[in-house]
């Protein structure tokens, strides 16, 4: 480490030098697998995290975990699970297929509370000897022309030489490893990608572009649920889609639309659009009182933001619906009195708010994540004092609040905002629907995906007179089990950059993005881009050139699962 003295302006300040083997930058479930990866093969890491906590939405509310099959899941991923159960006395079957009750992959066994994730992030980074970077906010990249390594007579290839953060600091390494949710290093790297949902058209698919699920079209009744809270269908009671009228006079245009509403183009199902995903926060609530700290509303709280959600309770009722407060949040018991909350038609996702965010600075994007929760916290506070809510809901919502021993630096609120989809890279291969249902098998495997077509609504938009969610799809993958991700969909195209992997901001469309973008899956491929960096190093070669025959004997000797056989 370095330091070093320069001039900004006027204003004197230091600046340090981290120079390391492999730098990987964000410090999410991923990014800490891949940086004890890169430390147990014996080489010098950095981590670079941008905010002040590890283990992205692992630790950050999404406490009911998105597991998938079980059995697909090995390496890091395995290994920290097993050893976060443990803290509860747990022991996870992993040679076992997850047990539906009706729902999703969502293992009931790994539900966990957010503070004893991210210790168990924190402790591994640590015994492994891992240097950690918080608050490293990235401001540029330097890349370079340099001979191929190993390869002279191969000409000249881009690679990252460093980053330099906000407050100065550099980073320099022979590897670079993007971690983040955004995809933030391949952008500033001139890495292609994209923000589009592609269409149909791009790349042969059926559920890409804009789409209008059957299942969540508006009808104007809906059967009863079960004891789970879901039809027969699987459909939970929290996805309910009713014909609302959307203008803040009934039935008049010319009145305007309502808040939480958007009056768009509309667009042909399958064309190409823009737009990622809803995002949300995964709260953790208790009904601990002596643990409990209130849901605040925002200082601009107006109950009129919530007209929309009033008229769909108005729906339910005339339903028949016996409500409670899975209506508006599926929430999933965790230790110690403590529930992971979810989404629901009205819920925490925003959708729309989440667009910018890909491409916004780290200033904007406070903005953006201060504008979700403040719709969140209000809708909370309009569910628990709102006379138009049943008495029911309302008793049901009082019960809960923010935990005093969870997030302690943020007041109880997660500090990590859910970046279900960002920017996606755009490689040499890139994954479809056709991986994800089986049609096509992706060559050299990394790991497994094992999670359904899960897309979160796009827009909240006028169609046909009535609110409709665009974009919304929640389905499995045709029957198939396991698919394998292709080591090519975590690399750039070779002219682009020679030293750089990306595991979550991947090359893949956008509805097998869906499947692919789970927290165990992210573990599984960053851990593998880390074993193939350190590969690149040793050997002195492009990351696109590693031998694959190698690594897959180095990533199946680390427990890695490479291949479906069930």
């Amino acid at each position: 480490m370095k330091t070093l003295f320069f001039l900004l302006g006027a204003t004197s300040a230091f600046a340090t030098v981290h120079e390391a083997d492999v730098c990987v930058f964000g410090g999410t479930s991923g990014g800490v697998s891949a940086a004890v990866q890169v430390a147990r093969m014996g080489k010098t890491v950095v981590l670079a995290e941008p905010g002040r906590h590890l283990g992205g939405m692992t630790s950050g509310g999404l406490s009911a975990v998105d597991i998938g099959d079980p059995r697909s899941v090995g390496g890091i991923a395995r290994e920290y699970f097993t050893r976060l159960v443990a803290a509860y006395g747990k022991k996870l079957e992993w040679d076992q297929p997850f047990k539906s009750t009706g729902g999703p992959a969502t293992g009931g066994a790994y539900a966990i509370e957010p503070h004893q994730a991210e210790r168990v992030f924190d402790e591994m980074v640590k015994e492994a000897g891992v240097k950690v970077l918080r608050n490293a906010k990235l401001a540029s990249v330097e890349k370079s022309e340099v001979a191929t390594p190993g390869r002279p007579d191969a000409g000249k290839s881009a690679r990252i030489t460093s980053i330099t953060l906000e407050n100065g600091d550099v980073i320099r390494a022979k590897m670079f490893i993007d971690t983040t949710y955004e995809g933030d290093l391949m952008a500033k790297a001139g890495v292609s990608f994209t923000l589009m949902r592609e269409g149909n058209a791009k790349y042969g698919e059926s559920f890409n572009g804009i789409q209008y699920d059957e299942r969540f079209k508006p009808r104007s009744e809906f059967a009863q649920p079960g004891s789970n809270g879901r039809l027969q269908n699987g459909l939970g009671v929290w996805d309910r889609d009713f014909p609302l009228d959307p203008y803040v006079v009934i039935g008049c245009k010319d009145s305007g639309v309502l808040p939480l509403v958007e009056l768009d183009d509309v667009g042909k199902p399958g064309d190409p659009a823009p737009g990622v995903q809803a995002y949300c926060y995964r709260l953790c609530l208790t009904t601990n009182k002596a643990n409990s700290l209130p849901i605040t509303p925002p200082a601009d709280y107006d109950p009129k933001t919530y007209e929309i959600v009033a008229r769909f309770i108005e729906a339910c009722l005339q339903n028949g619906d016996d409500m409670d407060l899975r209506w508006f949040s599926k929430h999933d018991p965790l230790p110690n009195d403590k529930w992971d909350f979810n989404t629901a038609t009205f819920g925490g996702n925003l959708p729309g708010a989440s667009h910018a965010w890909p491409g916004a600075s780290y200033a904007e994007r406070e903005k953006i994540a201060k504008k979700h929760e403040n719709y969140h916290r209000g809708l909370l506070h309009f569910l628990a004092t709102d006379p138009r809510v049943p008495e029911k809901v309302r008793k049901d919502m009082q019960r809960f609040g923010l935990p005093k021993d969870e997030f302690t630096d943020n007041g109880g609120w997660p500090h990590q905002i859910y970046v279900r989809e960002a920017r996606r890279m755009v490689s040499d291969l890139v994954l479809t629907e056709h991986h994800t249902f089986g049609k096509t098998i992706a060559p050299k495997s990394i790991g497994l995906g094992s999670y359904g077509t899960d897309v979160h609504e796009i827009r909240r938009i006028v169609k046909d007179g009535v609110v409709i969610r665009e974009g919304k799809l929640a389905g499995g993958r045709g029957g198939f089990g396991p698919y394998q991700i292709g080591y090519d969909a975590i690399v750039p195209k070779m002219g682009e950059c020679s030293n750089l992997l990306v595991t979550f901001a991947l090359s893949a469309s956008h509805t097998a993005f869906a499947s692919i973008r789970m927290e165990p899956v992210f573990m599984i491929t960053s851990q593998s881009a880390a074993t193939a960096a350190v590969m690149a190093l040793q050997d002195e070669q492009a990351v696109q050139e590693v031998d694959y025959a190698k690594l897959k004997a180095r990533l199946e000797n680390d427990g890695q699962v490479l291949k479906w056989s069930k």
